[in-house]
């Protein structure tokens, strides 16, 4: 909404919606989970606006009490992010903006990929750190839109052949990434763990930090985390 302009038309938010910072000053109707139906109510809205996490019983509560709402789902492909451009412009009344939008997002994207020889045939091997510690090890499956991102930033995922968000231990120190994406709040901690510590590219300091929403969410500052992991990969 703030990237298509059409932020004066917004009532209410969740308090995961933090970016831009001027979106603080938007009334909160509280989580994902546990939003404040009646919160949403007393706002009055044209329209709500859900994403895939909002429970599928939140949404048939809202339109029981004939709130007008729409899914805009995230895909697993990266180009649904210009899709769902699309679908909020309409549904605003900002269609032109959200092609002009695309447009820019879209020449952005290709003069990053006409920098570098798509036909190298080794790129450099990265690894998206979704969680990781006594729980697990998460990251980006070769089916999402994050593993898009990377190759489109001149990188090759080491988890591109997993489908989902689990890889093992043993998997992760086989692929021996050459950088590894993390983010910046738990980049000081993962680097001081056992056994990450050990990785090679947490010795050679190889890691590009990423502020929260800029990768793990499908929004135009995607485009920001391609020119950022490009240029951290091709110095």
């Amino acid at each position: 909404m703030y990237a298509l302009g059409s932020d004066s038309l917004l009532v209410g938010r969740t308090d995961f919606c933090r970016f831009p910072a001027e979106c603080k000053d938007i009334e909160s109707i509280g989580g994902i989970s546990n939003l404040n139906i009646e919160k949403v109510l007393s706002l009055n809205p044209d329209l709500v606006l859900c994403g895939s996490m909002i429970p599928q019983s939140t949404i048939e509560t809202m339109l029981s009490l004939h709130l007008p709402t729409v899914c805009i789902i995230e895909q697993t492909r990266f180009d649904s992010l210009y899709s769902n451009i699309q679908k909020i412009g309409r549904l605003t009344s900002f269609e032109h903006e959200a092609d002009s939008l695309n447009a820019v997002l879209r020449r952005r994207v290709a003069s990053v990929v006409a920098s570098y020889d798509t036909a190298m045939p080794k790129r450099p091997k990265i690894y998206y750190v979704v969680g990781f510690g006594e729980g697990g090890n998460f990251t980006a499956g070769g089916n999402t839109f994050i593993n898009d991102i990377i190759c489109m930033a001149g990188g090759r995922n080491v988890a591109e052949s997993v489908t989902g968000w689990s890889i093992s231990l043993e998997a992760l120190f086989s692929a021996d990434p050459d950088f590894i994406i993390i983010r910046s709040e738990d980049c000081e901690t993962f680097c001081k763990t056992p056994p990450y510590n050990k990785l090679r590219a947490v010795k050679e300091g190889n890691l590009i930090a990423m502020d929260d929403g800029m990768l793990d969410l499908q929004v135009p500052r995607n485009i920001d985390a391609i020119e950022r992991i490009h240029r951290a990969i091709y110095p």
